[in-house]
């Protein structure tokens, strides 16, 4: 083990010392990522400006990109997970933009008065409507009459690019697309990680997550440890939906706790796990995971988490095509369930779906808006900002316990004779 006498010195590349030699490694620091931005910036300029037909360089950018991706996260991609991973969060993708599609669209905007008498912008319309179809080509005049922006014409060509996406897919995949295309179903992408808040991944969580999320395989073959002669699927399904385990009960409770402190953060308080004993027949259902008093009207509410598969052969064929199907369909399940004894103890019944991949159902986001107004006057901050600050606590949540319960299954094989 080497010893260091000096009173300043560097650990883990972090300087450790007086306030002067940390300053100056800082300063160090600063200098170099300021070069790194500088040809970030140079990077960026050149992709705009970039005449189209030199595109040959950017493809060759865009498979850099790819294999730093890979060297990064450990996970190779085929070329259809690569188109996925190449669209904007809101689309379920990672916001890896391939430079060479969408140099055109930078171009144009950057061309702006040039446009119809630029060469290189005229190529770029054509280069630009030979990319999406005819609904979303584009004009010189439509340009220079319009208020189209880069991020608009991306957005063309990401929406024909997820379709094409759809297209092509199996059912299963065309419902798993749907569902991490979902509103806020990619916020747990966009946490900052932090393990004091609990608002993190270990390594081989996020890995198996990340390749869940794009429909890679993270069976490895294997088979359930927890159902005899069950193979695990490519997609996951079963082992984010077996029952063996207690995975399946582990993570609503996962996302009650969690609720639960965004509840008592808004001074709204709540109850966990009530009405087990109570009614009229002194029933022993328990509809509320969390019961708030005076939630609205001045009546109590009764949250009852579930947390369901779009790729459940009774909701296969609706989540393929409906985005949110499957948690609809939980939300009438639960009410079926829960509404009759709400009703006789004077409570709301109130159903927080979510699908696996992070789609919430209609009630469960009205309930976080109104949660979020409250949580916004206690932290003194925007309404958008606690709904976001809402999203991603209980999508992370969603996304460990869904990678735990992929990981505890993973590389568990059965022989012949038995184990």
């Amino acid at each position: 083990m080497k010893v260091s006498h000096e009173p300043n010195f560097k650990v883990l590349g972090a300087p450790i010392g007086d306030p002067i030699f940390c300053a100056k490694f800082l300063a160090q620091q600063r200098a170099k990522a300021a070069k790194l931005l500088s040809q970030l910036v140079t990077f960026i300029l050149l992709v705009q400006l970039h005449p189209p037909l030199s595109l040959i360089g950017l493809a060759l950018s865009d498979a850099d990109i790819r294999h730093c991706f890979s060297e990064c996260t450990g996970i190779d991609t085929a070329d259809n997970d690569w188109l996925q991973v190449q669209l904007s969060l809101g689309r379920g993708g990672l916001g890896l933009h391939s430079l060479a599609p969408h140099s055109p669209a930078a171009s144009l905007i950057k061309a702006g008065s040039l446009i119809l008498s630029d060469y290189y912008a005229l190529e770029s319309i054509n280069i630009f409507n030979d990319t999406v179809p005819p609904v979303y080509t584009i004009s010189g005049y439509l340009l220079l009459h319009s208020t189209l922006s880069q991020k608009d014409l991306s957005a063309r060509l990401e929406n024909y690019q997820f379709e094409q996406l759809l297209f092509q897919s199996s059912p299963a995949n065309r419902a798993r697309l749907l569902s991490v295309s979902s509103h806020h179903a990619a916020s747990w992408l966009s946490v900052i990680p932090s393990v004091g808040l609990n608002l993190h991944l270990e390594p081989d969580e996020f890995q198996t997550a990340l390749k869940w999320w794009l429909g890679i395989d993270t069976s490895l073959g294997s088979c359930c440890p927890h159902c005899p002669d069950h193979q695990l699927d490519p997609l996951g399904h079963h082992a984010v939906t077996c029952k063996g385990g207690g995975d399946v009960v582990l993570r609503p409770n996962s996302l009650r706790d969690a609720f639960s402190q965004f509840c008592h953060q808004a001074h709204l308080g709540g109850q966990l796990e009530i009405g087990c004993g109570l009614g009229v027949n002194k029933r022993h259902s328990r509809p509320a995971d969390i019961l708030v008093q005076n939630w609205i009207i001045g009546k109590p509410a009764a949250f009852d988490f579930t947390v369901t598969s779009p790729l459940n052969l009774t909701t296969l064929t609706e989540a393929g095509v409906t985005r949110g199907s499957a948690a609809m369909a939980a939300e009438v399940r639960k009410h079926g369930a829960n509404d009759l004894k709400c009703s006789e103890l004077g409570w709301i019944s109130i159903p927080l779906a979510v699908e696996t991949y992070g789609c919430w159902g209609a009630e469960a986001q009205s309930t976080i808006s109104r949660l979020a107004s409250r949580l916004a006057i206690q932290l003194q901050c925007s309404k958008s900002k606690a709904i976001t600050t809402i999203y991603q606590r209980l999508n992370i949540t969603l996304i460990r316990a869904n990678a735990r319960a992929l990981l505890s299954r993973s590389g568990f094989f059965r022989s012949e004779g038995g184990l």
